[in-house]
């Protein structure tokens, strides 16, 4: 009953020093589908689990996946609404630098420039938070490749292995029970993939209930790739974690 007092206003912190609406925002994205990231020293990995799941879908859709620039990609959980607006200021600013600077923005400056918008939507009245938590998989040629995560409230950090959404805490776990400092590129695959099948509510791990995306490093030259779900199923059945194709069967609402 107290908290009605202070949670109709982003702006208004409680006696507690809370501020309900970033901590409401927070609980929105813990029911989101999973999303995964593992850093390599021969690339990133980012898997996420796919909410919406119909035979009628455009097979290539992505929900959760999206590409910033030429070297750097995110996953998302959350709104998918919030999260459309946020990257395509993301994609803006990536050019806005590159035209000015001649150069690829630093991932970690592209970051900050998100989590600065996001930081400000706590901050003024008629503003509401976005409701959504990003992973960023990218490389530099100062710290080469690197895996950080945002939330709502403008907070950032970087990573060597990390989730958001659904099951966090379980993924966490996994991740850190299993993650080792030489991991190569093939074993981090391997890694999210065992994580999601482990922590994703279904019980089969499919091409359609999946997304899968890759930041690596080819004759010299960044690669950023979102995987079709042909190449994420040839995938599957090469880690052995799926057996059959059952999903023509299965729809969710």
């Amino acid at each position: 009953m107290g908290s009605r007092r202070y949670d109709s206003r982003t702006t208004i912190f409680s006696p507690e020093g809370r501020l309900y609406q970033v901590e409401y925002a927070l609980e929105a994205i813990s029911h989101a589908g999973t999303s995964i990231g593992v850093l390599s020293n021969e690339g990133i990995v980012l898997a996420a689990e796919k909410k919406v799941t119909s035979k009628l879908l455009e097979k290539d859709s992505s929900e959760k996946m999206y590409v910033l620039n030429d070297q750097c990609v995110t996953a998302v959980a959350g709104l998918n609404s919030d999260a459309g607006i946020l990257v395509n200021t993301a994609r803006v600013y990536a050019q806005q630098y590159l035209a000015r600077y001649n150069e690829p923005v630093p991932i970690e400056v592209l970051v900050h420039r998100l989590c600065d918008i996001k930081q400000g939507y706590t901050q003024y009245g008629g503003l509401r938070p976005f409701g959504v938590s990003f992973i960023y998989a990218g490389y530099d040629d100062r710290y080469g490749f690197q895996l950080y995560t945002s939330n709502p409230s403008g907070n950032y950090s970087g990573w060597k292995a990390t989730s958001v959404g659904a099951n966090n805490s379980a993924a966490q776990t996994l991740l850190k029970q299993d993650y080792k400092e030489d991991i190569s590129l093939k074993e981090a695959k391997e890694l999210v993939l065992k994580v999601l099948s482990k922590t994703m509510d279904s019980t089969t791990l499919t091409k359609g209930k999946i997304e899968l995306a890759t930041v690596s490093k080819k004759n010299g030259k960044i690669v950023t790739k979102i995987w079709k779900p042909s190449e994420i199923d040839a995938l599957l059945k090469e880690t052995g974690i799926v057996k059959e194709e059952n999903e023509e069967n299965e729809e969710i609402n």
